[in-house]
């Protein structure tokens, strides 16, 4: 879920991008950042339980 929430992220910070909006691929990117270390973080702690 969180995985699948990053990817959505990341390709509507590039479609704003091309499209011009530097301000919301910026905020896209970012959350996208936050969501892939979170799933990083979550998926070790599963590994390690």
């Amino acid at each position: 879920m969180i995985i699948e929430l990053a990817v959505l992220f990341l390709i509507l910070a590039l479609v704003a991008y091309i499209l011009g909006a530097r301000g919301i691929a910026g905020f896209s990117m970012d959350i996208a950042k936050w969501l892939i270390i979170i799933f990083v973080i979550i998926a070790i702690v599963v590994f390690i339980l």
